[in-house]
């Protein structure tokens, strides 16, 4: 049950009947983004104004802005599991998009995040891996009028050379290595952000280029889904 907080009535989002999802993003913005230090006003309104719940599965919908990750599944199986609220929306606060940068969204699932960043940005590069899902993203993105993102299919670890450089690469989920192919299309002065580690030791991590030097800083704790892109090799020990 997502709870109304400031005296605000509760909803409940997993009785079955009619959600208000306007009232639920208003919600979400003021009872968890609010108080978890996201202050950035343009990223508030982004997420204030886009439908999550459009970018799910119908009988996902209910729960659409409860803070838990939520999986989305492709015709063909492809799946992907959409960052929780809070750590999307401080992911990108950190990444600093300005109205004129070139924003490369990897893991874009079926594309609530590129419809955020749309928000933000010029232009959304939105990569995914799996073509159900890539087209599934087309698909929804087109019915909310995002015009400047731009939905391609590839290997997560290896970006999408042909639109760079970005200023920001967004990863919606965890790597357990440097995503060093993607640390190479960013522009100087660029930044990605994702979340590097899995458990409880894994933190969110912006990263700036400067030249050819990465420097990278944690920012918060945070949990998030890890990327099969983006796993360590396994060793062995005999």
């Amino acid at each position: 049950m997502a709870r109304a907080c400031k005296g605000s009535r509760a909803i409940s989002v997993g009785d079955g009947l009619m959600a208000d999802f306007a009232l639920q993003r208003r919600m979400m913005v003021d009872c968890q983004l609010r108080t978890y230090d996201v202050t950035s006003a343009a990223v508030l309104a982004a997420m204030d104004e886009t439908p999550r719940e459009l970018f799910l599965d119908p009988e996902q919908r209910s729960f659409a802005y409860v803070d838990r990750p939520l999986t989305v599944q492709a015709p063909g199986g492809g799946r992907r599991t959409m960052l929780t609220p809070m750590v999307f929306a401080r992911l990108v606060q950190a990444a600093k998009i300005d109205p004129e940068d070139r924003v490369l969204d990897v893991a874009c699932g079926t594309g609530y995040s590129s419809a955020v960043l749309a928000q933000l940005a010029g232009s959304v590069v939105a990569l995914e891996s799996d073509q159900g899902l890539a087209a599934r993203a087309s698909e929804l993105l087109g019915g909310v009028a995002a015009d400047n993102v731009t939905v391609t299919v590839g290997a997560l670890k290896d970006g999408h050379p042909a639109g760079a450089p970005y200023d920001v690469i967004v990863v919606n989920g965890a790597f357990e290595v440097e995503p060093t192919a993607l640390f190479s299309q960013l522009r100087d002065g660029g930044r990605l952000v994702g979340v590097f580690g899995a458990g409880r030791a894994a933190k969110a991590m912006v990263y700036l280029k400067s030249g050819d030097v990465i420097g990278g800083r944690a920012i918060f704790d945070a949990a998030a889904p890890l990327l099969d892109d983006f796993k360590s090799a396994q060793t062995f020990v005999f």
